[in-house]
């Protein structure tokens, strides 16, 4: 089992199919394809799927919802380990909108969202209308999805996309810095790749600093303290093929992490791999 308690393979409600689905002229759209406004759209209504290649050139983030109460600790939190909590934006308490979600709403736009109870998993849910309070804080954190699209065009492969599984993801035995009530590891996702094409990897993704940035580490799992690459935390296992080497970045999943072990009263995040997709765009992230 993963963190939570959900099985570490596909999240709830994942099919493997990763088409946006038939529009109204019974044409199959490319999700790639559609705006950010159309992705939240079909999220709105129902479909659950990872994220990663949708409304391409369209930034997607990660989210936690905290109380007002525990804000400011990961606020914090999120300042002392901008690796792995680079924040993109921030609604007030009770805001359910804001600059980046144009007609956007915090509590049904992301295809699959995560509710924390004193730490605990409490459910899976596509929309968090119920369980939502006028002093819940949302904080969108960058998402290592912004710069796919560049890795891709750079020649670099994506094997989850390929293989169309979600992103694998994992604890590791390097701690972040704590802030008040807020601590716990550093989470990374894993892409696969030859040799040959890290310096490539690290040189592309090292011009978007305000999503991660470049790689925390190249090789060998077990200096992050990762035992088995097929069991990740989160996510899903992706298929290593002779010659490749696994390359890790900083994940925005690290605040559920860190939820875990701090157990506020209450967090709500988006599901891992399952993001929210806002209106900004990738290059405006990019440092030239």
């Amino acid at each position: 089992m993963s963190a939570g308690g959900i099985d570490g393979g596909r999240s709830a409600g994942f099919d493997g199919d990763r088409s946006a689905g038939i529009d109204g002229d019974g044409v199959s759209v490319d999700p790639s394809s559609l705006t950010a406004a159309e992705a939240r759209a079909e999220f709105r209504s129902g479909r659950i799927v990872p994220t990663s290649g949708w409304a391409s050139g369209y930034t997607q983030a990660n989210l936690l919802i905290v109380p007002k109460a525990e804000a400011f600790d990961f606020l914090l939190f999120a300042q002392r380990n901008p690796k792995s909590c680079p924040v993109l934006g921030v609604l007030d308490a009770g805001e359910t909108t804001g600059p980046l979600l144009s007609d956007g709403d915090i509590r049904t736009d992301a295809p699959l969202y995560r509710v924390y109870v004193d730490g605990a998993l409490e459910t899976e849910t596509p929309d968090i209308t119920g369980w939502w309070r006028d002093d819940l804080v949302s904080f969108l954190i960058g998402c290592s999805f912004t710069f796919e699209r560049a890795l891709l065009e750079g020649g670099v492969p994506l094997a989850h996309q390929e293989q169309g599984v979600n992103v694998p993801m994992y604890r590791t035995s390097v701690r972040c810095e704590g802030a008040g009530v807020m601590g716990g590891p550093m989470v990374v996702s894993m892409r696969p790749m030859l040799s040959s094409q890290v310096a490539d990897a690290v040189r592309i993704t090292a011009r978007y600093p305000a999503v991660h940035g470049a790689p925390v580490h190249v090789g060998d799992p077990v200096a992050l303290g990762i035992e088995n690459l097929d069991r990740p935390d989160f996510g899903d296992a992706v298929k290593i093929r002779p010659g490749e080497i696994p390359v890790f970045w900083a994940c925005g999943v690290t605040p559920q992490a860190a939820v875990m072990e701090s157990k506020p009263s209450l967090a709500i995040s988006h599901a891992p791999g399952h993001m929210f997709i806002t209106d900004a765009r990738d290059s405006d992230y990019l440092v030239p």
